[in-house]
């Protein structure tokens, strides 16, 4: 789900939701993963945390909602396609981004069969995003523009209007900085400083 400045949710915390489905124990942690690294540092962490448990499956979205370009997915031994594809399905029409799921499963006795593992594995990540705090994570770009001192007064009013923050600034016989933009006003940001300088200011490291 984007909001109307092309920022997404992301999980906001790692978030655990647990149920007990015919006797198998199921505890669903998710957290937020923007790398495919990240994603699969928090399984083994997970794997280290349940070291005794049946399975732990796992799958992962390092990208936006709904973007298949950074994905994985694990059985972890559960027949093919039960765990780790229901998991990612879920994941991919959940809404929230950079996210990482992993279900451990304690076997309680009682098989589920195929259909039964694949609603079990993917209901609990459902569930998990019911309930997970989210944030909005906003797209951001980091360019440096070169400015007059004249220009700097007017210059921080656009950085602030528009949301952008300095990182840096270099003072000699103009200024240099260093900023964090927002993608979506990168346009209005090079339109803004362009009519202050009369043209001069040029964006670079876009």
């Amino acid at each position: 789900m984007a909001d109307g400045n092309g920022g997404y949710l992301v999980p906001a915390r790692v978030h655990r939701v647990e149920e007990t489905i015919r006797r198998s124990r199921f505890i669903t942690t998710v957290a937020r993963a923007a790398t495919r690294e990240a994603a699969r540092a928090f399984i083994a962490g997970i794997g280290n945390e349940f070291p005794d448990a049946t399975h732990n499956c796992w799958a992962f979205v390092a990208g936006a909602p709904g973007e298949s370009g950074q994905v994985g997915m694990s059985d972890d031994g559960e027949p093919h396609g039960t765990a780790g594809r229901p998991m990612l399905t879920a994941l991919l029409h959940g809404g929230v981004g950079e996210i990482v799921a992993v279900v451990t499963r304690y076997y309680g006795g009682v098989k589920l069969g195929k259909g039964g593992l694949g609603r079990a594995y993917a209901g609990g990540v459902v569930a998990a995003l019911e309930t997970l705090p989210t944030e909005v994570l906003v797209p951001t770009v980091e360019v440096t523009v070169a400015l007059r001192h004249a220009d700097v007064t007017g210059a921080r009013r656009i950085f602030q209007r528009l949301g952008v923050t300095v990182l840096d600034e270099a003072w000699g016989q103009g200024i240099t900085y260093r900023l964090r933009a927002p993608v979506s006003a990168m346009a209005e940001l090079e339109s803004e400083l362009g009519g202050l300088t009369g043209g001069r200011a040029e964006l670079h490291g876009r």
